[in-house]
């Protein structure tokens, strides 16, 4: 099933930027293209993100294993559309002066967070490959990807200090991170219950 609907996602997964690219040839991206662009793959970055981290609980809920497949790249939509993002700043908005971004950095909060997102995403994009799960083994290369939590969490901080006024958008990111987030502590702690269960019970058969 997962290589019939494979080149399906990826392909609406490219969706975002074409359209993007095709405002810009029609000259549709409204008075500031430059925040335009900014805010279409800073969205998309944060939403690849959110659906990277659906993909466990929609895999357990619904039983379609097949799911955990397509985790990856997803992953790196989330990773492509970042490299966008932080491109569409570096490029268009500083003109690639360092000195003036090094400044936001320091004084903006909001472009520390980003830079911070988007730096925790650097490894697990590197590390993505069976390669790497064989180099550094199952637990630890768990371990590393568990960055994705931290990433979306400064993300949608990012989203937030942005804004500051209208947070019904970036308020809905992290709603939908917060439910994520709150399946897992539910599903560790379930984990937790049934294995001290299991550990009573075989204390019971041998008492």
């Amino acid at each position: 099933m997962l290589r019939h609907f494979k080149p399906v996602i990826f392909l609406a997964s490219l969706a975002p930027l074409a359209r993007l690219a095709w405002k810009g040839f029609h000259s549709d991206l409204g008075a500031n293209p430059i925040e335009s662009i900014t805010h279409s793959t800073g969205d998309w970055t944060l939403i690849f993100l959110l659906i990277t981290l659906s993909v466990t609980p929609l895999r357990m809920l619904t039983r379609q294993y097949w799911l955990i497949g397509l985790r990856r790249m997803f992953g790196l939509f989330a990773f492509f559309y970042g490299c966008l993002h932080l491109t569409t700043y570096v490029w268009l908005d500083q003109f690639f002066d360092m000195h003036e971004m090094l400044a936001d950095v320091a004084k903006r909060p909001f472009i520390t967070a980003g830079v911070g997102a988007f730096t925790l995403m650097i490894p697990l994009a590197l590390t993505s490959t069976k390669g790497w799960i064989r180099r550094l083994g199952g637990k630890r290369w768990q371990m590393l990807h568990r960055l994705i939590y931290f990433s979306a969490a400064a993300g949608v901080i990012h989203y937030i200090w942005l804004v500051k006024a209208d947070l019904r958008k970036p308020m809905e990111y992290a709603f939908v991170l917060g439910a994520l987030l709150l399946y897992r502590v539910l599903a560790w702690l379930r984990s937790q219950a049934s294995r001290t269960r299991k550990t009573w019970q075989l204390d019971a058969r041998f008492h």
